[in-house]
């Protein structure tokens, strides 16, 4: 594996970075990478556009339903923007707008886009969408999707990891620490295996590049924490332990 500037070249791959481009329309407003998407459509951003096309590959329910769909040879993820919180209860999905760079679609496109300047292990950004209405405005985004990975909450119900690889996870982690990548909502869900044993973070959206500081970082580690034991709660078959807690720090602290 060679590397060139930030990007990482494989024998068979060679990775280009995000060519941002912007594109407004009445009060819509985008960016996407021009290096994935030749020719651009706000409809893009939209679940129907892919339905349309029966290009659908499956969803998933969170606080929305997440569409994974196919474009050409690759796999994106489309997400729509929800609250969470009590304030979700009330206000499902809209923002009040102060501008475009304050919004939470156009940050985290920023964010992913020094990740993969980085190198870091996370999603490439493909295209945001912005749509003001008065003085609030509602969101999307796609981004790559990991291929042939699954979380960890869905490994773990079915089967234990190798101590080996609870300490990769935390050697990632430490990766992401050291550059100063603060995850909002680390947790059990937002960490994939791939095929290949590799580790991602996924779900970047408030996210922040911050300077590394212990406490926040402390702050990081202990959501996690919270998040396996939650899941634990859940589920007494979830094959998780104190010991691999203790084997995540192992690779953290190496």
């Amino acid at each position: 594996m060679l590397i060139l500037g930030a990007i990482i070249l494989n024998p068979s791959t060679i990775v280009k970075p995000c060519d941002e481009k912007p594109f407004q329309q009445g009060n819509i407003f985008c960016l996407y990478d021009a290096n994935q998407i030749e020719t651009f459509s706000p409809s893009m951003l939209s679940p129907a556009y892919w339905q349309e096309q029966n290009a659908v590959l499956g969803t998933a329910q969170g606080r929305g339903t997440t569409y994974f769909v196919q474009h050409n040879k690759n796999q994106w993820v489309l997400k729509h923007y929800f609250r969470g919180g009590l304030i979700g209860k009330l206000i499902h999905d809209s923002y009040f707008f102060t501008g475009h760079q304050n919004t939470r679609a156009v940050r985290e496109f920023a964010l992913l886009k020094k990740l993969q300047a980085l190198s870091l292990p996370a999603p490439r950004p493909i295209a945001i969408q912005i749509k003001k209405q008065g003085l609030f405005y509602q969101a999307d985004i796609l981004t790559e999707r990991i291929a042939q990975a699954k979380d960890l909450v869905a490994i773990l119900q079915h089967e234990a990891i190798s101590n080996q690889q609870w300490q990769k996870v935390g050697r990632c982690l430490r990766q992401f620490h050291q550059h100063g990548i603060y995850h909002h909502d680390l947790n059990a869900h937002n960490i994939l295996v791939d095929s290949d044993d590799n580790i991602w973070l996924i779900d970047f959206d408030r996210g922040e590049l911050r300077t590394p500081e212990h406490q926040w970082q402390q702050a990081n580690m202990n959501r996690l924490l919270r998040s396996f034991n939650k899941e634990k709660q859940l589920n007494s078959n979830f094959h998780w332990h104190k010991e691999h807690w203790q084997a995540l720090l192992t690779g953290y602290l190496a």
